[in-house]
């Protein structure tokens, strides 16, 4: 099974920068799309932004123009560029692959996810 290891949560001021980065291992795969989702305490997660394999971008409007994500297809990484951090941002950030198999199989992998805290 592929295994995905987010990191580059944290704390920071509002107006603050982070740069989440989410890894996936395994063998015997292919990663078509990539994301990041983020669940606040008390709430339901929520979508943030997606990637495909050719780099087609879609974000929540709440992060439109702040957030950037991008993907290193070699590395099968994804990376999720925060700016302009708000307190409402704070949330546990979550990415997620659909992953192929070279069986034929698919999957939807989640990662165990990472805090980031916007206070200050």
């Amino acid at each position: 099974q592929v295994q995905l290891v987010e990191s580059g949560g944290g704390l920071v001021q509002p107006g603050g920068s982070l740069r989440l980065s989410c890894a996936a291992s395994g063998s015997g795969f292919s990663i078509n799309r990539m994301g990041w989702y983020r669940q606040a305490p008390g709430k339901e997660r929520d979508f943030v932004a997606i990637i495909t394999s050719s780099g087609t971008t879609n974000y929540a409007d709440s992060v439109k123009g702040r957030f950037t994500i991008s993907r290193d297809n070699a590395k099968n990484t994804v990376y999720l560029e925060m700016n302009s951090l708000k307190p409402e941002d704070t949330a546990v950030y979550s990415c997620n692959a659909a992953v192929y198999y070279s069986g034929g199989t698919y999957s939807v992998r989640w990662g165990q996810g990472t805090q980031v805290t916007v206070s200050s």
